[in-house]
This record gives C-alpha cells, structure tokens and sequence, in this order.
C-alpha cells in the first residue's frame, strides 16, 4: 500500500500472506492510510502480486535490542557508535546522519524509500533520489507470530510498527552487500529509530528526533563494489518470510 496526498508521501505497507488473509490485511492498510499521524490521504494505492511459494524462502529475525536515552542528541551519537561498531567511518556516519535528519530528497523533504550510501566514498547509488529504493515482499512466517509477540510482550513493545521495523530490517541485513542500517520514522509522533546489521543485530533506539519533526528515512550502507543491480532487485523482489530469532533472549 502507499498513500499520498499532492506531492507528500504519507504512508505504506508490506505484507506477503496467504490469501485467506488478504481482504482483512487490505481493509487494515486502508484505515491505516486515512488515519495516518501524517495527515489523511488524497490517493491510495494497493497493488496485489500472487509469489510462486517455491521461491519464498525462511530466515530468522535479526536479534533485537532497545538502547534507552533521554533525548535525541543522545540518541544519535548511540546511532554513531552502533554504526561505528559495524566498521563504517566516523565521518561518513555524520554525513548519514546528517542528510538524514535535513531532509535527503532532492526537494528538501522525505524520500519514498531508502537511500543506498556507498561505504567506502558516501557517494548515494539510487538511481532516483527521490524515490530511493522500496524494500518490499517480506512478513512473518504464520506459525512463528505467536512466538514473536510473546517475546515482544517481555519488553512491552507487542506493537505493529515494532514488527514491520524488525521484519524489514532483518530483511535488508539478510544481504551480504550491506554492512548496516540506518531508520528513523518520518511520522511526527514516532521519535523511536534503529540501527541494524548482521553483525549486531536489530538495535532499537527510543529517541532519534525532535517530537513533531517529519523528517525520517532509512540509510541502507553497501559494501563497495557491490554489485547494485542484483542487491536492488532482491530487496525490491524477494520473497522473505521470518520465524523467531535464533539463540536466547530477543
């Protein structure tokens, strides 16, 4: 799903479900799209594709961690050293950041989806920069929901923007060409963001921005020489299903 109102990108959705749960999934993007923290949208669009079963495949969620801070400051410099764990160069992450937070399409404002940074000379590999690249096709294994909320509820955080994060960036770690992750939200309401990657996994930090603030988005950090093509077209076109996360604890 994604809805939008003029030019302003106000939400989206992913699910990859069977169909027994498509009329029930769809009424609920719909009511997510015209109640949205970032105003009521003018277009709606859900797109329906049928996946070969065959090529859906099954991995588990990146371990989850949440690190508290009081304020927003403190929150981005738990970002830059998170990132800074994962090997990527102090300076290229307050570049990130910084684009991040003033707003990286070419307009000044949000992007549709995620900018692609090269690790090794921050040069942005999205061929649109205000589209960026849609990570897409990819949900919870059925059997696993139950386990994945009962680990969820020990933190008190069984919420579905927690779920979508987590599914989403335990989709983008799964690939070799990215060293990490970088999200915060673009909704005014939500100040909580992430750093993620295969090394460390889903790292979840509860102040990334100013409460009100629209400014939001997602960093993906590729390897250099990764070949770009390939890595877009599976993040955009894989199937990816996800069962509870593997080893103790979240």
């Amino acid at each position: 799903m994604r809805s939008s109102r003029g030019e302003k990108h106000i939400s989206g959705a992913e699910r990859l479900l069977d169909f027994a749960q498509l009329e029930e999934a769809a009424s609920g993007m719909l009511r997510r799209a015209l109640r949205h923290p970032r105003g009521s949208a003018e277009t709606i669009s859900l797109t329906v594709e049928a996946q070969n079963l065959a090529e859906v495949k099954t991995k588990p969620l990146l371990r989850l961690m949440t690190c508290e801070v009081a304020d927003w400051q403190q929150g981005r410099q738990c970002a830059a050293e998170l990132l800074e764990a994962t090997g990527l160069n102090p300076s290229l992450i307050r570049e990130a950041v910084s684009q991040l937070g003033a707003g990286p399409s070419p307009t000044g404002g949000v992007m549709r989806g995620a900018i692609l940074l090269d690790a090794d000379t921050g040069e942005r590999l999205e061929a649109d920069q205000s589209r960026g690249v849609r990570v897409s096709r990819m949900d919870i294994e059925p059997d696993a929901h139950r386990e994945i909320e009962r680990l969820l509820s020990t933190e008190s955080l069984a919420n579905p923007r927690v779920i979508e994060a987590w599914v989403l960036a335990s989709k983008v770690a799964s690939y070799r060409e990215i060293i990490a992750e970088l999200c915060w939200s673009d909704d005014p309401d939500y100040l909580t963001g992430y750093v993620a990657s295969a090394k460390n996994g889903y790292q979840r930090i509860t102040r990334l921005k100013e409460s009100g603030s629209e400014m939001g988005g997602r960093i993906f950090f590729v390897r250099p020489a990764a070949g770009l093509a390939s890595l877009i077209d599976k993040l955009e076109h894989e199937p990816l299903l996800f069962t509870a996360p593997s080893g103790e604890g979240t």
